[in-house]
């Protein structure tokens, strides 16, 4: 059997404070297929980007990656040094984050930045690293792509600057393209452009792809897969279809359930009960226990296993079977 693109094998990601350690991520595991997009959901907190920025080797002190592996094209990424892991980003490995303006530096026009990536990682002349800097500009929907080139972060909008960090993400063709809420910060005319585009390079490409998102609208319309996280861990994965049609932990039904609708008139949206707990003292038993209305004595003394319950369906709920949205 083929291996995946991408595979993420029991990573464990913890952070040292003055009260402990956090395990940010505790223990996940998930796939990404070549021209695949799997998106990570779940609320503030959940450990999505902590995940994103685990498999890009950006963890940072006093945070750690405490064991698992994260294996790209066969290579265990946890493995490689610094400098190897300096190779990778940009070429086989890129990402775009969600507010380009603190990613863009300032000081350096537009073109350049993104010619700098091509000349690092390809070897070409600055010349033609401009040539293609140009093209990825025009690639990415944006006319007079030789001006914005000379231009500035600060001389362009928000939708404009997100275009040009999809362009130096995608401007050695990465294998893996991970996009941390890159529409947040914009008008919804502009998020479906830039949702749009992100879909379309990755399939002219083959790319896969790791949307991290809250908003389950943009994973009906983008997503192949889906992987619904809670409190450091996947507590939900499968076919974004299915998970749909029949969510099988009652943290996804409590999302999905929080959305407005149109042909319903309510006064106010269902809530998710009570808080996300600490992730320094996480309950006994299942950690969405203390806010499960389908909670029962074992829920809260065993935690449940993330097993299948239907083909490619997983969810780690004692009483899978019988939650309904």
């Amino acid at each position: 059997m083929t291996a995946s693109l991408l595979e993420v094998t029991q990573l464990q990601t913890q952070f040292k404070t003055s009260d402990g350690l956090v395990p940010s991520v505790n223990r996940i595991s998930f796939t990404v297929e070549a021209g695949e997009t799997l998106a990570l959901v779940g609320e503030s907190g959940s450990g999505k980007s902590v995940t994103s920025l685990s498999i890009m080797g950006l963890i940072a002190e006093p945070g750690r990656i405490a064991g698992g592996e994260v294996r790209l094209d066969g290579v265990d990424l946890l493995q490689l040094s610094r400098r190897e892991m300096r190779r990778l980003r940009g070429s086989k490995l890129s990402i775009i984050f969600q507010e380009p303006m603190t990613s863009l530096n300032p000081v350096f026009r537009v073109g350049r930045q993104i010619a700098e990536v091509i000349r690092k990682h390809e070897k070409v002349d600055k010349r033609e690293a401009h040539r293609r800097s140009v093209d990825m500009l025009e690639k990415v929907g944006i006319s007079g792509a030789e001006r914005i080139a000379a231009s500035y972060p600060h001389q362009l909008s928000g939708g404009m600057r997100q275009r040009v960090m999809i362009a130096i993400a995608l401007a050695c063709r990465p294998k893996l393209l991970i996009a941390d809420e890159p529409t947040t910060a914009l008008d919804v005319t502009i998020q479906a452009q830039i949702l749009t585009l992100i879909r379309a390079l990755s399939q002219e490409a083959n790319t896969g792809v790791i949307l991290i998102t809250h908003d389950l609208g943009v994973v009906a319309e983008m997503a192949d897969r889906v992987a619904v996280m809670y409190a450091g861990e996947i507590v939900e994965q499968a076919p974004v279809n299915d998970l749909f049609d029949r969510p099988m932990h009652p943290y996804t039904v409590g999302l999905m359930n929080s959305l407005p609708r149109l042909r319903e008139r309510r006064d106010r949206l269902d809530a998710i009960p009570g808080m996300v707990p600490s992730l320094l003292e996480l309950p006994q038993g299942c950690p969405f226990h203390p806010r499960c209305a389908y909670a029962e004595d074992r829920c809260r003394q065993i935690k449940p296993e993330l097993l299948e319950h239907a083909p490619g369906h997983l969810a780690s709920c004692h009483r899978a079977e019988e939650v309904k949205r």
